[in-house]
């Protein structure tokens, strides 16, 4: 939310790429997210949490007036947000592999007043993003966020960015990578800052301690190329306040790094 609102003070439109834009929306109260139940410790607190901290409250505001009247138990996943948030001269373009998925993100564009301003394609996101750099505005905000399922997601992550930076330098890059105890995700960030030594920023919020078995996430990461030079202040008080009210243990904390040219 942040970055694209800073995009949004210049006039010139951007082109917004999504490489694993999901369904759009998820239904808070459908049988699979009832029966794992991982929002209740993260979208749920956020919502009930009264009073809620002033650094946290806009992006909840967003949130729910982003939703439809009939959607309020919804959550929007980055696409919705993005194009709520997008002006009218901005372009969405998303890509989503899983065909039941793809189908569903398309029924949800259209039911924004404004469809016309996304495309989207059921295809390999890495390879998609590859194919739609340089963008004509030659300004553009792109999300990677892969499922990291298999171990060679991490290397294609890379790979597809040194590529992408090499047609188009001066896009801004948001990585979403999971905090786990596997040494793939712990040595991501590693990699990612050599691509762009001195204009980046790396977040992570750790909601509590790895487990003693190694399994699961313990936090998120987000690591970003050609960052906002006001996203650090932003989430310099965002995250502590993330940390109090998502924590599950003592353990709980967030890490903020970054250098911007």
């Amino acid at each position: 939310m942040t970055v694209l609102d800073y995009f949004k003070l210049k006039d010139k439109p951007f082109c917004y790429i999504d490489t694993h834009a999901g369904a759009g929306l998820y239904d808070l109260g459908s049988t699979e997210a009832q029966k794992v139940g991982e929002y209740r410790e993260g979208i749920q607190r956020l919502r009930q949490q009264e009073p809620l901290a002033k650094a946290l409250a806009g992006f909840r505001q967003t949130v729910m007036d982003c939703l439809p009247e009939n959607h309020q138990h919804h959550y929007c996943g980055s696409p919705w947000l993005a194009q709520a948030l997008c002006r009218p001269q901005d372009r969405l373009r998303l890509f989503e592999l899983h065909p039941a998925d793809a189908e569903h993100l398309r029924q949800n564009m259209r039911e924004i007043h404004h469809p016309s301003r996304a495309q989207v394609f059921c295809d390999d996101g890495f390879k998609g993003l590859l194919s739609m750099l340089p963008p004509p505005s030659r300004r553009a905000v792109v999300l990677i966020d892969p499922p990291y399922e298999r171990k060679q997601d991490y290397l294609q992550v890379v790979e597809t960015l040194k590529t992408a930076l090499k047609k188009f330098a001066s896009g801004c890059y948001l990585i979403w990578y999971p905090c786990l105890s596997r040494q793939e995700s712990q040595t991501l960030p590693a990699a990612l800052q050599q691509l762009s030594p001195h204009n980046y920023l790396k977040a992570e919020l750790h909601v509590h301690a790895p487990r003693a078995d190694g399994f699961g996430m313990h936090g998120s990461g987000l690591f970003v190329i050609n960052p906002p030079y006001t996203l650090p202040d932003i989430l310099q008080t965002a995250l502590p306040a993330l940390v109090d009210l998502l924590a599950q243990d003592k353990e709980a904390h967030f890490i903020l790094q970054s250098e911007i040219a």
